[in-house]
């Protein structure tokens, strides 16, 4: 009977994959143990290509299955999530915007990864390190537990050797199975199917003239097998003839005319083709969870026809979840091959690990989501504040509670959070508004609750300075707070006495009310009571027009305080500015 101890948790779409996937363990391994010593290891995978920064969509790649991997090792299993490194691939192409790298780079084209060099001032070996380091970095910080697999050091060290041997073996039937799903050529003008993911478009752009996605084939047949050219190092390779029995194999180079005959059993400069490869990994490895993105979901794509290759290399085919795409706000799809794209490491800049390990486990694989770098950070900020406080006092939904637990923990413990986790949008106001002098700060932050003072800036990070980086980095200049040293004299002289009354009533409220707490009922209360209400009148006492004296309020004192008709909230900005000060500027 499978042993599957069921989470508390089943109401989320982790606690669900980790049921399939112990359930598909036990089924590949009847009547063994699924946990205790000795048990069968449960594989989940990921594949990434260290071909220039990797993004925060590829991000999806290793979070779905590092969160099923992390519920099924809450529940006593053994678990190995293996990244594959896939630094053994071909360089495609020169990204846009990667510093330290120029046009010069365009002659590394066809070569695998770790033999194209690191950007100019990199302290990496070659170009794969350099990208993977960031990655390995952010990876850390998010909690996330893997085994990372080099298929540069597999397959240079021979560690595939009998599975490319097997797949020439059996290059016929790999061949066939590719057959049913290559596009014919059509007699009208209709394109060809295109590669679908950037893998199998290395895989195309790597075939040589032939330019198929799914191998070399030509006069001598089709072959699954790629080598790098011994001279010029590049994958502008044809495999003109192949020996089953001594293993013997001819190439020719496109790029440089170079042309040896090798014997395969004992040569290791080359690669499955990645439709091949990939199933082959899976029989190699034994994994039994991989997602995939939605590109590799149409008919005849990588997972589609890798389903029916593994066979031949006596595996199965793993439980696959197709995965939606990550969005930023303000842009459109990422792809890799474009700069300027937002990486996990510009992500954890600006937001604590848990918050952005949240966005990633409360939608289900199949749900496409945003991350913030505008405004909409903080209102993503209050949303997670809630959330937390829900969790802590019992009220938040199964599902919800999940997500959080799977945000701020995983089976090794409790990630590090800030001690005192103020707001966001109030953190972010007051670094706009201090502009790095963290003895203001620290005097602002304090007002905010008299009666329970921070004692240091440290209990505020490190989401006082997540929010900082963001101010710095993604606040236009001309958004920015900047505090008049001076009155509006020109402005206090015009005001009306309605106006002037409005401000007296704010000043004679500010001693009794310097909290945040206090200056957000003085601030709203001021237009009630000059309408003839009380300052605690709920919107539903009141009628529409006090709204409309609010914003006009509200307007006036960002004008006579920061010369603008917005800014930071306004008991924030009050705080920030200081009570003298906000007297002189107000005409006090």
């Amino acid at each position: 009977m499978p042993i599957v101890a069921q989470s508390t948790e089943t109401t989320d779409w982790v606690s669900r994959f980790a049921d399939e996937v112990i359930e598909e363990s036990e089924r590949r391994a009847p009547g063994a143990k699924t946990s205790g010593a000795g048990a069968p290891v449960v594989v989940v995978a990921s594949g990434l290509s260290p071909s220039g920064p990797i993004h925060l969509g590829n991000l999806r790649e290793v979070m779905t299955p590092h969160l099923v991997a992390d519920e099924i090792r809450r529940r006593g299993h053994q678990v190995r999530h293996l990244i594959s490194w896939d630094d053994y691939d071909r360089y495609r192409k020169v990204p846009a915007g990667v510093p330290g790298v120029d046009e010069s780079w365009a002659e590394h084209i066809g070569k695998p990864l770790t033999s194209v060099p690191a950007p100019k001032g990199s302290p990496h070996p070659n170009w794969a390190e350099h990208f993977k380091a960031a990655m390995v970095e952010s990876l850390a910080e998010l909690g996330v537990e893997f085994d990372g697999i080099s298929q540069t050091q597999q397959y240079t060290s021979g560690a595939y050797r009998e599975q490319i041997l097997h797949a020439m073996k059996h290059r016929g039937d790999i061949d066939a199975i590719l057959a049913q799903y290559r596009t014919k050529k059509a007699p009208a003008k209709k394109q060809q199917q295109k590669p679908v993911d950037e893998a199998e478009l290395e895989a195309a752009e790597g075939s040589g003239a032939a330019a198929e996605d799914d191998g070399s084939s030509g006069s001598a047949g089709y072959f699954p097998y790629k080598p790098y050219c011994g001279n010029c190092e590049k994958d502008l390779t044809t495999v003109t003839s192949y020996d089953d029995d001594s293993t013997e194999l001819t190439y020719s180079c496109t790029a440089c005319g170079f042309s040896e005959t090798v014997r395969l059993s004992e040569f290791n400069r080359g690669k499955l083709v990645w439709k091949v490869d990939w199933p082959m990994r899976w029989a190699y490895e034994g994994v039994i969870f991989e997602p995939s993105g939605v590109d590799h979901s149409s008919p005849g794509s990588s997972f589609q026809v890798g389903g029916q290759i593994v066979g031949i290399f006596g595996g199965k085919q793993p439980i696959g979840p197709m995965y939606a795409f990550v969005g930023i706000s303000g842009m459109a799809k990422m792809s890799s091959s474009k700069g300027g794209v937002p990486t996990p490491a510009d992500a954890l800049k600006i937001m604590e690990p848990q918050l952005l390990r949240w966005l990633y486990a409360r939608r289900r694989p199949n749900q496409s989501f945003k991350i913030a770098f505008d405004q909409e950070i903080q209102r993503l900020y209050d949303e997670w504040d809630r959330l937390d406080a829900k969790v802590a006092d019992g009220s938040a939904l199964p599902a919800d509670a999940a997500a959080h637990s799977r945000a701020v923990r995983t089976a090794s413990g409790e990630l590090p959070r800030t001690p005192r986790p103020l707001p966001y949008r109030t953190l972010a106001s007051v670094a706009d508004i201090t502009a790095g002098h963290e003895d203001q700060a620290l005097r602002i932050l304090s007002d905010l609750d008299p009666a329970n003072p921070l004692g240091s800036l440290d209990e505020a990070r490190p989401r006082y300075d997540k929010a900082e980086a963001w101010i710095n980095t993604h606040v236009p200049a001309d958004q920015r707070t900047i505090v008049r040293d001076e009155p509006d004299a020109e402005l206090l002289k015009s005001l009306d006495e309605q106006a002037q009354q409005s401000l007296r009533l704010l000043l004679d409220g500010l001693a009794a009310n310097w909290s945040l707490d206090g200056l957000t009922h003085l601030v709203y209360g001021v237009p009630k009571v000059q309408a003839g209400f009380s300052a605690d009148a709920t919107p539903k006492e009141l009628p529409p027009e006090i709204k409309a004296a609010q914003r006009s309020f509200f307007a006036l004192l960002y004008q006579l305080l920061v010369s603008r008709d917005t800014g930071p909230r306004l008991p924030t900005l009050l705080l920030a500015v200081g009570q003298e000060r906000v007297r002189a500027l107000l005409g006090d």
